[in-house]
């Protein structure tokens, strides 16, 4: 099983690759096409800003990398949020494999901008999520969401319900981040990599 990180300039790989590591599985960190094409699983991960990482991935290529790719794709918040059509944060046209925006949260009642911590997902859909995980906690760090549409299979409340996971084909996403999410973190990567 050959599962690749994209390594494109954006935080957090490489605990997603620790997570990988505990589960027993080598991941290679990777900005190489062939490799990233080649794998059986990828995993798109990261942490930054919109616009920059979108101009990283287009100067080097990656942005049509990632649109053709056919194998089981997971997105984790930048990564889910790229995944988009169009994000408010500096009006960045993302790379559009799932048609919905991604827009910034309005605090109604003094919510805490960026959303951290624990949150709960629920109305959870097939695909990453093993039965019984409704209700669980996960971790967020975000200052952007995606609203619930089409494509949502989790859903958590933080203002206003906003899409928590989504999938498309064979992209999954997700805004929390598993690889920071314990043993309910553990079993949804565990899921995606037996998909």
């Amino acid at each position: 099983m050959k599962v690749a990180i994209i390594d494109y300039n954006a935080g957090n790989v490489r605990s997603v690759q620790f997570a990988m590591q505990r589960l027993g599985i080598e991941a290679h960190l990777t900005g190489d096409a062939a490799e990233i094409q080649a794998a059986d699983k990828v995993i798109f991960p990261g942490v930054g800003e919109a616009n920059t990482t979108m101009a990283y991935l287009r100067e080097r290529g990656l942005d049509e990398v990632i649109r053709n790719l056919k194998q089981p794709v997971l997105g984790i918040c930048l990564g889910m949020q790229l995944l988009c059509r169009h994000s408010e944060e500096n009006d960045t046209d993302c790379l559009g494999i799932i048609p919905q925006e991604v827009v910034r949260f309005r605090p109604k009642q003094g919510e805490k901008i960026p959303h951290m911590g624990w949150n709960s997902i629920r109305n959870l859909g097939n695909g990453l999520f093993s039965p019984g995980l409704e209700g669980e906690y996960v971790y967020f760090v975000h200052s952007y969401y995606v609203e619930r549409g089409p494509y949502t299979t989790a859903t958590t409340e933080h203002v206003l319900p906003f899409s928590s996971a989504l999938q498309k084909d064979n992209f999954y996403a997700t805004q929390f981040h598993p690889e920071k999410s314990g043993k309910v973190g553990e079993a949804i990567l565990k899921h995606f990599i037996q998909l």
